[in-house]
C-alpha cells in the first residue's frame, strides 16, 4: 500500500498559537527533542506542523491513527527531515519533504505499508473481534467446555475443542467419554481431555449430566454436539443441557439432531443459544425440504431463529446467520474447499472462543463465520478447491484474526 499526504500551514499562524498557549500548544503537539531542535523557531515549528497533518492524511482510510505528538519529524544525518512513529506502526514506512515559501509551510508525506488486509472480502458490520488487554492473563479470555466425540468420532473432539483454544478463549475442557478418554489425552496437550462417564462403550449418557452441569456453571460457553454419537441417553442429556444450562451454548451436529428428535424443546431453550445446522440439519429442525430450504435459505434461517429462540448458523456458500429478534447477516464468502469432513467441528468450536472471550452470540457467530471462511479461503488459494482438510485450518485461524486486527476491527 502507498498513499500520498500534503498539508501547508502558515508560519505566523503557529506563531500565534505559541504566544497564546506556549508551552500548552507545544506539549500537546511537539515530542521534546523537537521542541529542542525548534528552540521556538516558528518556521521550524510550522514545518512540523504540516509535516505531521501530511502523515497523518497518509493513514486515513487504514485503520492506523498516530496523534500529532506521536509522529516525531526531525533532522536526519544529512539536515533532510525524518519520520519517527511513536508506536505499533505495523510495518509502516513514512518519508517526507518540508519546503517553505511566501510564509507558508508545505510538506509532503509518502506512506509505504504491507498490504495487510488487502486479501480479505470486506467484513459484515457484525464482525466485532474480542479485545486482548495488553495485561491479561488466561482467566481472562474465559473458559470454554466442550462436549464431543465418541467411539469412531474422536477426530470431531479434538477439532472443535483445538479451534476453540486457536481463537483465543483462555481455557479449554474437552468432556469425554471414559472409553476414547486415552485417545483425546494423547492427541490434546493444551486443551485439557477428561473423561465423563458412559452408558455405552465411547458413548456420553445423561449419567453424566450432573458433572457437566457443574462443569458448565464455572463456564463462560459450553460447545456440544461434534462427533457426540446418537444413543438416546445422549440425546436425552443434549435436551437437558440445552434446557438448562446457564453458559452459553453452541449446538452442533448430533446435539441438533437430538433438538429435531425433541420438536417439544422449542422456544424452550435457554437464551444465548447458537444452533448450527447445515441445510439437513435445519431440514430436520424444521421439517421442511432441503430444497425449500436451498430456495429461501434468508427465510428459513430467520424463520428457524425465532421458533427455536436462537441464534441459527446456516452454512453453505454464503452462510446465513439469524437471531430470533430479527437480526441477520449473510457472510461473503464462497468456499468450496471447505465442503469437507469437519470442518463444520472447526467452526463450532471458533464461535465458542469468541463467546468465551467476551463475544455476545451473534456477534460470535458471525464473526466465527467469517473468519472460518476467511481462513480456508486463505489455504484453498495456495491448494486449490479441493484437499483443504479440516485441520488445516486450525493454524490458520490466529492468522486471520491477526490480519483483521491489523485491518483496524
Amino acid at each position: 500500500m502507498q498513499r500520498i499526504g500534503v498539508d501547508a500551514v502558515s508560519v505566523d499562524r503557529i506563531a500565534r498559537a505559541v504566544g497564546r498557549s506556549s508551552p500548552a500548544f507545544l506539549n500537546k503537539v511537539y515530542t521534546p527533542a523537537e521542541q529542542a531542535y525548534c528552540a521556538g523557531n516558528p518556521d521550524r515549528l510550522a514545518g512540523r506542523w504540516a509535516a505531521k497533518e501530511a502523515v497523518i492524511k497518509c493513514f486515513d482510510g487504514t485503520g492506523i491513527c498516530f496523534p500529532r505528538r506521536r509522529i516525531e519529524v526531525l533532522a536526519g544525518p544529512n539536515g533532510a527531515p525524518r519520520v519517527r512513529l511513536l508506536g505499533d506502526h505495523r510495518g509502516a514506512r513514512v518519508e517526507v519533504s518540508i519546503t517553505h515559501d511566501s510564509r507558508l509551510a508545505v510538506a509532503t508525506a509518502h506512506l509505504e505499508m504491507p498490504d495487510v488486509a488487502d486479501d480479505l472480502l470486506p467484513a459484515p458490520d457484525a464482525v466485532i473481534l474480542p479485545q486482548r488487554p495488553h495485561d491479561a492473563h488466561k482467566g481472562t479470555f474465559g473458559t470454554a467446555i466442550v462436549l464431543a466425540g465418541s467411539l469412531g468420532f474422536t477426530g470431531a473432539a479434538y477439532l472443535a475443542s483445538t479451534a476453540a483454544a486457536r481463537t483465543g478463549a483462555g481455557l479449554v475442557k474437552l468432556l469425554v467419554a471414559d472409553t476414547i478418554y486415552p485417545i483425546l489425552a494423547a492427541k490434546c496437550t493444551e486443551v485439557m481431555a477428561t473423561p465423563v462417564p458412559e452408558v455405552a462403550p465411547g458413548a456420553v449418557g445423561h449419567a453424566a449430566y450432573d458433572s457437566i452441569m457443574r462443569q458448565l456453571a464455572a463456564a463462560e460457553v459450553g460447545v456440544i454436539g461434534p462427533g457426540l454419537g446418537r444413543d438416546s441417553s445422549t440425546w436425552r442429556l443434549v435436551i437437558d443441557l440445552a434446557s438448562h444450562a446457564r453458559c452459553a451454548l453452541v449446538i452442533d451436529a448430533d446435539g441438533l439432531n437430538a433438538l429435531a428428535d425433541s420438536p417439544r424443546s422449542k422456544g424452550k431453550l435457554g437464551k444465548n443459544r447458537v444452533l448450527t445446522p447445515h441445510p439437513g440439519e435445519l431440514a430436520r429442525l424444521t421439517g421442511k425440504t432441503i430444497e425449500a430450504i436451498a430456495a429461501d435459505r434468508e427465510g428459513s434461517a430467520r424463520k428457524a431463529a425465532k421458533e427455536w429462540g436462537a441464534v441459527v448458523v446456516l452454512k453453505g456458500a454464503h452462510t446465513v446467520v439469524a437471531h430470533p429478534d430479527g437480526r441477520i447477516s449473510e457472510d461473503p464468502h464462497e468456499v468450496p474447499a471447505l465442503a469437507s469432513g469437519g470442518t463444520g467441528d472447526v467452526l463450532a468450536g471458533i464461535i465458542g472462543g469468541l463467546i468465551a472471550q467476551g463475544s455476545d452470540p451473534f456477534s460470535a457467530a458471525v464473526t466465527g463465520v467469517y473468519i472460518h471462511a476467511a481462513a480456508g479461503r486463505r489455504i484453498s488459494q495456495r491448494l486449490g478447491d479441493s484437499g483443504l482438510l479440516a485441520g488445516d485450518l486450525l493454524m490458520e485461524i490466529p492468522v486471520v484474526m491477526n490480519v483483521l486486527r491489523q485491518g483496524g476491527l
